[in-house]
């Protein structure tokens, strides 16, 4: 059974315990509606090429093994309470002074064989170069306690689309942290810091925050360019009978990038699939073991990745149904006129300008 709680106006939230700061889906409709207002008379370019736009980690370890002996796995049923946190953003289209991106986020808590989940927008911005700076800043000040006096690198108004997914995220992963006790948390991606959109101290509150409830972090990558002796590290998988894990040894990175997990290969199902996976390294590796065994045993584990974490990442993913609302929104709701270019890569170069021939 899934249970529903879907939030876009209200600064409400639905997690199992009250939370402690419910001003950022509150602030985000805020600046969403004043940059959108900032666009009245331009013309909206509709983009017929629109694609899901996630945020992707390259991690190029400078010195990494990988011990090709698994630690065998097997699934406690003991009662937990396994919780999942995805974002998604959006490009739908341009305008003659910048760009209109939508974003959301999901949260999905599995307890007692049941599924519930929350959902967070879509917030729709016009992102330009004049208010990038003003939008950005001001998120990055009132929810992650930045002081005013701190020169924050604003991104290239390409990357902003991810970037604010990138806010969104750490906010919901941190309410998660604190409002979840004794639980498993699984976060999409890795647990690196250092990266201009993953700083070190707001992953380590994040993980602290974790800590202190007695919960365990764990990150699945879907995909990872990690490498031994020149091999993806999720294609040495060994003979043996799933489910198991891998541990990865000496693993260092170039500075900045700081490691905030030991890093293991996940192969949790007989299916041959296999995942990076992020556990909190300041965690014991016996708690880490179990932290595994009950999320085999709590959460449906088809192909190898958790369940509760794919419903967060398909609840928070836009369909094409929802950009075409989103579009004719903004249009009624906005005034903005759309206006459709033609594609000048189909017009020079015919049938060899679809994307991967320009």
């Amino acid at each position: 059974m899934i249970e529903q709680y879907t939030i876009t106006t209200t600064p409400k939230y639905n997690f199992p315990q009250s939370t402690p700061n419910t001003t950022l889906p509150q602030r985000f409709i805020e600046l969403s509606i004043n940059s959108l207002r900032q666009v009245r008379t331009n013309a909206f370019q509709y983009n017929p090429q629109t694609m899901q736009q996630e945020s992707t980690t390259t991690d190029y370890p400078i010195q990494m093994q990988l011990k090709r002996q698994p630690i065998p796995l097997s699934p406690k049923h003991q009662e937990t309470t396994v919780s999942g946190v995805d974002t998604s953003t959006i490009k739908i289209g341009e305008t003659t002074t910048g760009i209109i991106v939508a974003i959301r986020g999901a949260t999905v808590h599995r307890q007692n064989h049941n599924y519930r989940y929350t959902r967070l927008g879509p917030f729709i911005f016009h992102i330009t170069e004049e208010n990038k700076n003003a939008v950005y800043n001001s998120l990055e000040r009132t929810y992650f306690n930045t002081p005013y006096n701190t020169h924050q690198s604003t991104p290239p108004l390409m990357q902003m689309p991810t970037r604010l997914a990138s806010l969104l995220e750490h906010w919901l992963q941190g309410n998660l942290t604190k409002t979840t006790c004794s639980g498993i948390i699984l976060f999409d991606g890795s647990l690196t810091s250092g990266t201009i959109d993953t700083p070190t101290s707001r992953m380590r509150e994040i993980l602290s925050a974790a800590r202190r409830n007695n919960n365990v972090v764990l990150a699945f990558s879907k995909a990872t360019s990690m490498r031994s002796n020149g091999y993806l590290i999720t294609d040495l998988l060994p003979e043996g009978e799933a489910p198991y894990l891998l541990e990865t040894l000496g693993l260092r990175f170039k500075a900045p990038t700081i490691p905030l997990g030991d890093v293991y290969v996940a192969r949790l199902h007989k299916a041959n699939m296999a995942f990076r996976l992020d556990i909190d390294c300041e965690v014991p590796v016996q708690s880490r073991m179990e932290a595994v065994e009950k999320l085999l045993g709590n959460d449906v584990m088809q192909q190898g990745y958790p369940e509760t974490l794919r419903l967060a990442h398909i609840l928070c993913t836009f369909t094409a149904n929802e950009v075409l609302a989103m579009q004719h929104f903004i249009t009624r709701r906005h005034g903005i006129q759309i206006v459709n270019r033609p594609d000048m890569h189909r017009l020079l170069f015919g049938p060899f300008g679809r994307e991967g021939y320009a």
